[in-house]
């Protein structure tokens, strides 16, 4: 019995890769015939797998085309594991930026009031930047507020900042919400966020997108230090930060 239960398992599980693989979701799905031939199954014994596959919205039968794909559910279960397995990875790709950089590192995200430090790394120096973590910086005035957006659309973001009120924390604050949107295209097209002494005198920063496993952002990884220290390599600092985002992206999508 335990055998049996077993084989059903791997069944299970190789039916569900293989939909999810780019080109079944480049064909918007396989037939029974298809998958059948793929897992190695009889085509009745698959057949039955999917049909209890569908009943728990694993899997998706289209109504035209017969073939099947996966369901949301999948994608509910897979966001609902992104956040935990986030907090998991992100640790020992935090460690080697302090390692690189010499400077503190943060993981952040956003939430409905705003960008929220989750993680903080420190080097060993007398003299660093401020720990976030639990802290709500503004939005407007981060760079990892700003990777933070690098999907949302110029509407989305003035409907974000609508109620902003853009004080002069720093001698480079934004002005308004069209000064924000300028300095986010620019952010978006190197692919990381480099922020002058815009939260306030003295404090430079550098940030970018951790996407999750549907290419969305979900986070922000950043370093921060005192401008006499890091001005210079700040841009490099960007690369840095950037190429580790990318390596936590990796990860959160299974790679």
């Amino acid at each position: 019995m335990a055998v049996e239960s077993s084989s059903g398992l791997h069944r299970t599980l190789a039916i569900l890769r293989i939909l999810g693989s780019d080109e079944a979701a480049a064909r918007g799905g396989l037939g029974v015939v298809e998958i059948a031939r793929r897992v190695g199954r009889e085509k009745t014994q698959v057949s039955r797998a999917l049909k209890a596959l569908d009943q728990v919205g694993l899997v998706a039968r289209d109504p035209d085309t017969l073939g099947y794909r996966l369901g949301w559910q999948v994608f509910v279960i897979a966001a609902n594991a992104g956040h935990p397995r986030l907090l998991a990875e992100a640790p020992p790709v935090l460690r080697r930026l302090v390692n690189v950089l010499k400077e503190r590192a943060h993981l952040t995200v956003l939430t409905s009031d705003g960008v929220l430090t989750v993680l903080s790394e420190s080097p060993q120096r007398a003299i660093q930047a401020t720990g976030w973590v639990g802290r709500m910086p503004p939005l407007h005035s981060t760079s990892s507020g700003r990777a933070l957006l690098f999907d949302h659309s110029d509407d989305e973001v003035r409907a974000l900042l609508a109620d902003a009120t853009f004080p002069a924390t720093g001698p480079r604050t934004c002005r308004d919400v069209e000064d924000f949107l300028a300095r986010l295209h620019r952010a978006r097209e190197q692919g990381y966020a480099l922020v002058q002494e815009e939260l306030e005198a003295g404090l430079v920063a550098a940030a970018a997108p951790v996407r999750d496993f549907r290419g969305r952002v979900m986070a922000a990884l950043n370093v921060s230090a005192p401008t006499y220290r890091l001005e210079q390599e700040l841009d490099r600092a960007g690369r840095v930060v950037c190429s580790a985002a990318r390596q936590l992206s990796l990860a959160m999508a299974g790679r």
